[in-house]
């Protein structure tokens, strides 16, 4: 009997950093890069330096930086390893948040609670999700990323002529990103914020603060309804560095309701009186430049009724 064919060797694979894992730890982004791989194998290949960014040897905190190029060894996954199927009709919940789709992009309203990518004790984000949901679709990368808590409208590309074109959107600040916030106090008139921002650790906490040897960030802020201890506003990026919209917040004393990173205590107390479980921070609208056609594209997403909820509690 003749011995059943030997599937060919894994090859050792370079992968480019860009925008939608910036900032990621390197141990999860592998995590989810080798899927069915256990975490013992993979925190081995880093101890024998098998895995490399920029052909250096890094240790498996290294937060990951745009244009980073990180060397992924060759490891064979076993079937006993794979990752398990996902139960049919699983996300088909995913349909109702389609706001848009062609053969090169996807435009999701992101609910909040669900991370964009795994990662981080994360079995499941949002584009495992989708690739589970469409497993014929032949690409479905992030163009950006939301933060966890965050809801609201997500772009995704489906082809790469469309990802790369939207990264270099993002780049040239063509992408415009409009966020919905309720924050402490408030707030007037409207006001650019112009603050450089860093990254730094804390406590084995990635933060992101104000530095004036940092990257440079803008946010514009547009109060569009006031309460007695916090005004509903809308926030236009004008850069988009992680964070932005909460640290420029935190940095004008208008702190976001429910962020429990760059957040005041009290004023979060107050909010979750009001009916508050996460952060208040609403990715309402997302314009760019198809990567196809001619002219720009705008898409918005509402309000959640948990948002809307609190908003009515505090209005009376």
């Amino acid at each position: 009997m003749s011995e059943p064919a030997k599937s060919p060797a894994p090859a050792v694979r370079y992968v480019e950093i860009d925008e939608t894992r910036e900032g990621q730890r390197l141990d999860n982004f592998l995590v989810a890069v080798l899927k069915g791989v256990p975490k013992s194998r993979i925190y081995r290949c880093l101890r024998k330096g098998e895995v490399r960014v920029n052909k250096g040897r890094v240790g498996p905190d290294y937060r990951l930086q745009v244009g980073d190029v990180v060397r992924i060894p060759p490891v064979r996954v076993s079937a006993e390893q794979a990752p398990p199927k996902v139960r049919p009709g699983g996300f088909d919940w995913l349909a109702d948040r389609v706001l848009f789709e062609d053969e090169y992009v996807l435009v999701l309203d992101k609910p909040a609670g669900m991370a964009v990518h795994a990662g981080s004790g994360v079995s499941t984000g949002i584009i495992e999700a989708l690739r589970a949901w469409r497993p014929q679709a032949p690409m479905l990368e992030l163009a950006h990323r939301l933060d966890r808590e965050t809801s609201g409208c997500l772009l995704i590309a489906k082809s790469r002529v469309a990802l790369t074109d939207l990264h270099a959107q993002l780049r040239e600040g063509e992408v415009h990103k409009h966020y919905l916030a309720l924050v402490r106090g408030t707030l007037r008139h409207a006001r650019t914020v112009e603050a450089s921002l860093e990254r730094r650790e804390r406590g084995g906490e990635r933060m992101v603060q104000t530095a004036e040897d940092g990257k440079a960030a803008a946010s514009r802020f547009r109060p569009l309804r006031q309460f007695d201890i916090a005004t509903l506003v809308e926030i236009a990026l004008l850069t988009g560095r992680t964070h932005q919209a909460r640290v420029h917040a935190a940095h004008i004393d208008h702190p976001i309701a429910g962020d429990d990173k760059y957040g005041e205590r009290e004023f979060n107390k107050d909010m979750r009186a009001a009916g508050l479980r996460r952060l208040f921070l609403h990715a309402a609208r997302i314009e760019f430049k198809h990567p196809a056609r001619v002219g720009m594209m705008s898409f918005e997403a509402p309000l959640p009724d948990d948002l809307v909820a609190v908003l009515d509690k505090l209005a009376g």
